[in-house]
Formats: structure tokens, C-alpha cells, sequence
């Protein structure tokens, strides 16, 4: 068996970014800038939108957060949408979720410019993605592609059980494995919470992605010997015994699958880091494409 290292991956990424960076500061151009909106006070989006700050300093790149409280309107946020639309000096941003219930979601990411959306939210990103065309890809799917990228784990010819069929993960993963290229090529079969019998076909593929956000959902006596193993689920469940009231724990139960397969993801430290190394990737992105249309 043989840990996916996210956190080890991501940190790879960064100091490749980083690199690019310097090259860029070195020829006098201006470095990418990363903007993120937070509605809000969520204890999980404050970790996250802080983490990704902390990343964007260490890659070197410009950043912005536009917090804003919980009470906004819909139209004060689709106005600042408007205006990171119109900044010349961001090259890209992300609206974090989830939104207030009072906020319609669709709304908001619908009104983010395509050229702007690294979170690859916006439909004119995923139908691009989906005709393999360029376009920028959800950073979740993309790291995980990444990670099995640079592990070199074999998926030609092998069958894929997708578990979830979120638009953020599962549909998205389920495309880009199925595409033709090196890290894809492979047999899909996406499943969600009306699929009957899952076990029965996760029992059958050689890679699971389980992106379900139920803890321990995936058993070891739903996995077949030597399969991939991919956990997405980043659950928090609280225990009055950790210092921080809770533990952070995948779909997948690692004690037990991990005996059983070749490679898999640990939670934390798996697909978590790689979302956010490939958050930064798409920024570079949008700046290189900045600077060629201009």
C-alpha cells in the first residue's frame, strides 16, 4: 500500500509556482493576484479562505479578502462580484461557499466572469472542461487528476466508481477520467445516493473516488484487493476530547481499506492540500492569459 501524499504533492506545486513567480518579478511583470469574498462567519471557510492567503504569500502572489457580514444582501455581493469583474488588477477570484441561505448560490456564480473563475465553477468553465476544451478545471478534480498525474498510478483501461455526483467533484471527476489522455481513458460509473446495490460495483473498480461527505462511508468489504483508493470527504465530527472540540475525518475507513489497497488518500493531508496547489495553478493560469491577450 502506498500513501497519495497530498500535502507533499501541493508542496511541490507551490515551489514550482513560486519559481515561475520569480522568474516573473524578474522580468518586471506583474505577479498573479488572487481575490477571495467571504460572506460570513463559517468556522470551516474562515479555515479555508485563511489557508489560502497563506499560500498565495508563500508562492509570492498578490492577494485580497473582501470579508463581508453575514446580513449582506444578494444585490451589495453580486455588486462586488461586478466589481472584481471589472478590476483590472485581479486576475482571478473566488466567492466562497456556502453562502448564506438568503443568497441564491447560482445567482452569485453565474455572475463571475468565466475568464476570472479559478474556483472553475461557472457553466462556461465546466462545459469547456467537458468538451476538453481549455478552460479552467474545478481544483478539486484537478488535483486529484494531478496527484494520480505524478504518482504514476496506471488508470488505462480501468473502471472508475465515482461516489457523489456533486457539480464541485463527482460529475466533474467523472468527465475528466473518461477523456482521452495519460491520467484518464478510463471505464466511468457514477453513483449517488439513489444508486441500488453500490457495494456491488465498488467491489468491481479498480479506482473508487468517494466524494459522499459521510464518514466512513466505504467499508473494506466494499473494495477489492489492490483497488485506488481516493477520499474526498472532509468531514468534521466533534469530540470533546480533541482541544479543537472536533477531528477532521474522511468518507473512506483508512484503518481497514488501506490493507486492501495499492494507493490511497489519507484525510487530512490527501485531496485537501491538492485543492488548494491547484486553486493557486488555476490563478497562474488566468495570468498567463492575461498577458497574452494583452
Amino acid at each position: 500500500m502506498k500513501i497519495l501524499d497530498g500535502k507533499k504533492v501541493s508542496n511541490d506545486i507551490k515551489d514550482e509556482i513560486a519559481a515561475e513567480v520569480a522568474q516573473m518579478k524578474e522580468r518586471g511583470e506583474k505577479v498573479p493576484h488572487l481575490a477571495a469574498v467571504l460572506v460570513g462567519n463559517d468556522g470551516a471557510s474562515l479555515t479555508y479562505v485563511g489557508s489560502k492567503v497563506r499560500s498565495c504569500k508563500k508562492v509570492g502572489f498578490e492577494s485580497t479578502l473582501i470579508q463581508l457580514p453575514e446580513e449582506t444582501s444578494e444585490e451589495t455581493l453580486l455588486e462586488k462580484v461586478r466589481e472584481l469583474n471589472a478590476d483590472q488588477e485581479i486576475d482571478g477570484y473566488i466567492v466562497q461557499l456556502p453562502l448564506p441561505r438568503h443568497i441564491d448560490e447560482q445567482k452569485v456564480l453565474m455572475a463571475v466572469d468565466p475568464d476570472k473563475d479559478v474556483d472553475g465553477f461557472h457553466p462556461v468553465n465546466f462545459g469547456k472542461m467537458a468538451l476538453d476544451m481549455e478552460a479552467f478545471i474545478s481544483a478539486t478534480p484537478f488535483g486529484i487528476m494531478e496527484l494520480l498525474k505524478r504518482y504514476e498510478v496506471e488508470t488505462e483501461g480501468k473502471h472508475v466508481v465515482v461516489i457523489g455526483r456533486s457539480h464541485i467533484v463527482g460529475r466533474p471527476i467523472s468527465i475528466l477520467m473518461s477523456q482521452k489522455g495519460k491520467t484518464a481513458n478510463c471505464t466511468v460509473t457514477l453513483t449517488h445516493s439513489r444508486t441500488k446495490n453500490i457495494k456491488d460495483l465498488t467491489l468491481q473498480a479498480d479506482i473508487v473516488v468517494s466524494a459522499l461527505g459521510v464518514p466512513g462511508f466505504l467499508k473494506a468489504d466494499m473494495v477489492k484487493e489492490g483497488a485506488v483508493i481516493i477520499d474526498v470527504g472532509i468531514t468534521r465530527v466533534k469530540d470533546g476530547s480533541k482541544e479543537k472540540g472536533y477531528y477532521i475525518t474522511g468518507d473512506v475507513d483508512f484503518e481497514n481499506v488501506s490493507k486492501k489497497a495499492s494507493y490511497i488518500t489519507p484525510v487530512p493531508g490527501g485531496v485537501g492540500p491538492m485543492t488548494i496547489a491547484m486553486l493557486l495553478k488555476n490563478t497562474l493560469l488566468a495570468r498567463e492569459r492575461h498577458r497574452a491577450r494583452k
